[in-house]
């Protein structure tokens, strides 16, 4: 039995100096990085957002990342704040971090052959026995392994693209629900105000027909006017809580936590929109989704490669014998398996491969169209939404505080009626509501821009938007 054991000892360390032999000879194997590929994410968001970006691995970077949240939520959170918070501390973005893991996995286990194998049999009749060992390598997979790893690498970094994708696409999402959340929280305090200014006049109004100065209609038109300003303020207010609800979830908040502050009122308008030109050759340069599926095409050309090479050779395995049999000689020998394309010839997967590395090339030419129209439609947006909201601070606005100034000056002089007031009062509530309406949706239409030119807006100068105002005029 010890003569057994060591001769089996001997047997594996025979194989396993083959199996060295082999995996090193063909060219080494891939190990797993440090950072699994998160640096390059963090270059690419901070590239594009300005921000740094968190991979909670450890409960030391829990604690970090922690620290760093509630330093942000001391004050009143700006927009660059609640993208910090999201970039650190959304649930889902921490998620898809862990694909570069699994990405990295496949890329080392492809560099590695696959295990070999070996069989033992031990036959006893009477005072024979029969001992056979045999020793399996697939030399296809050892062969393969250096274009098998060149296709995962390809992947991998597709892989952190797609990632780094994804927090952009976090970030911009933050950021407009941030600006929803603080123009709901500004269209409460103002409708507020309107309503106890409607609430005034809703009383003024019961006084004046008890003292027989006023109709039954008129007294009907104050009260409609604040019910309406009631039900205005009960929509602002459910409004306001369902925006800063998505802003909490976005940034990952629990507990105490949610009790942060908000500015009062939206951001003011720069002072010009942006000159920007050659739109569409920066989102083709920038946007990663365009980057990550021409790595995808070329993965798959690669991979269209890889099975016309092995197309008429599907499984290739060489075998090591070694029997014994009790009073005869030892017996050694090879076996190689090799199946016949007796009936597959492969073609059925050369016309797959075809038709995947097709479909990948329509994608990606229909990605770069949809960019390219994107970046014009979000620009026309932006400059729309920059001279409305510009529109709207200067000229109606002011029009209409002149106007209410006017019925003022008019009412305090006896020169129209309170009638009169409490009508424009109503009108000045719409232009205001609109007013902040469109600072808003400026500031929607600006990430939109962003997201569309790859994450960030280049280096730009102001430009003189008179043509795009006369446009408004027309």
């Amino acid at each position: 039995m010890n003569f057994l054991l060591s001769r089996f000892t001997t047997y594996k360390k025979r194989c396993a100096v083959t199996a060295c032999f082999f995996l090193f000879g063909v060219g080494g194997c891939t190990t797993f990085s440090q950072d699994r590929g998160f640096d390059a994410v963090k270059s690419l968001t901070k590239d594009r957002l300005h921000q740094d970006v968190a991979w909670s691995r450890s409960d030391a970077d829990t604690d970090t990342v922690r620290h760093t949240v509630q330093q942000r939520l001391t004050q009143p959170l700006t927009a660059d704040d609640a993208v910090q918070i999201a970039l650190l501390n959304n649930r889902g973005l921490q998620a898809t971090y862990s694909e570069l893991g699994i990405a990295e996995a496949d890329l080392v286990q492809a560099s590695w052959m696959r295990n070999p194998g070996f069989s033992f049999m031990r036959e006893r009749a009477g005072d024979e026995k029969r001992i056979e060992r045999t020793f399996t390598v697939d030399f296809i997979s050892l062969l393969m392994a250096p274009l098998a790893t060149k296709i995962e690498g390809r992947r991998f970094e597709q892989t952190k693209l797609m990632v780094a994708n994804e927090a952009l696409r976090v970030a911009a999402e933050t950021k407009k629900t941030y600006y929803k959340a603080v123009a709901a929280a500004q269209t409460v305090q103002y409708m507020t105000q309107v309503k106890t200014a409607a609430d005034a006049g809703a009383e003024l109004a019961h006084r004046m027909v008890r003292a027989g100065n006023w109709s039954k209609l008129d007294q009907a038109r104050e009260q409609m006017f604040y019910a309406d300003a009631v039900a205005q303020l009960a929509r602002a207010k459910q409004m306001a809580v369902t925006e800063r609800e998505k802003l909490i979830r976005l940034m990952g908040l629990s507990g105490d936590d949610i009790q942060f502050q908000l500015f009062d009122r939206l951001p003011d308008l720069p002072t010009a929109s942006l000159a920007l030109t050659d739109l569409e050759v920066i989102a083709i340069h920038q946007r990663l989704d365009i980057q990550a599926a021409k790595l995808e095409t070329e993965g798959l050309a690669t991979s269209l490669g890889l099975t016309k090479t092995t197309r008429f050779v599907n499984v290739l395995e060489a075998s090591y014998l070694r029997n014994s049999e009790t009073g005869k000689p030892s017996e050694t020998g090879y076996e190689i398996s090799l199946e016949i394309p007796l009936f597959d010839w492969g073609g059925a997967r050369i016309a797959k491969a075809e038709s995947m590395y097709m479909q990948a090339v329509n994608r990606v030419a229909e990605i770069a169209v949809n960019a390219r129209s994107e970046v014009r439609e979000t620009h026309a947006g932006y400059l729309t939404a920059y001279e409305l909201a510009r529109h709207y601070r200067d000229e109606i606005v002011p029009l209409r505080k002149k106007i209410s100034d006017e019925f003022l000056t008019r009412y305090n002089g006896m020169l129209t009626s309170v009638f009169e007031l409490l009508a424009d009062s109503r009108e000045q509530v719409v232009a205001v509501n609109a007013s902040i309406e469109a600072q808003r949706d400026f500031w929607l239409a600006e990430v939109d821009l962003q997201t569309a030119l790859g994450g960030k807006l280049p280096a730009t100068s102001p430009i003189n938007s008179s043509a795009v105002k006369q446009g408004l005029q027309q």
